[in-house]
């Protein structure tokens, strides 16, 4: 199952992306998460995050090359939960990619109040590693 957590891209420059999810009630995940009190899981900011990176990223990359998949989270820290009705806004910013092809992204989640003004509390914010993904060589 693939759930799409970017409906759009708000700016885009070589080394930073910003987009934006609006979580709405309707969202199959949220049906049990939790009863009576609905709010974005932190899996699903996460992805998001991954998400955003990915499409950072990977503009511009050669499809011949492998994929890029999460390597590693680091520092992962959840704030404000996100109920329906509010927008989570993630920024990224990469670093250069290393030898290994490997590359480092600061994320940041923030949410968005139904009226359009920004919460002064983040919803999460951590380092991600996006990296080649390994394939076999047919034999």
């Amino acid at each position: 199952m693939h759930f799409d957590l970017v409906d759009a891209v708000l700016n885009q420059t070589e080394t930073s992306i910003t987009t934006i999810k609006h979580v709405s009630g309707a969202e199959e995940y949220l049906r049990d998460h939790f009863a009576g009190f609905p709010v974005l899981p932190g899996v699903m900011m996460l992805e998001a995050m991954v998400q955003a990176a990915r499409r950072l990223v990977e503009t511009g990359r050669d499809p011949a090359e492998p994929p890029l998949v999460l390597g590693a989270v680091r520092g992962l820290k959840y704030g404000r939960f996100v109920p329906p009705g509010c927008s989570l806004v993630v920024h990224c910013e990469a670093a250069p990619p290393a030898d290994d092809g490997s590359i480092d992204i600061r994320a940041n989640a923030d949410v968005r109040e139904p009226d359009g003004t920004m919460s002064d509390q983040k919803a999460a914010s951590g380092r991600l590693t996006l990296r080649p993904a390994r394939t076999r060589q047919p034999r």
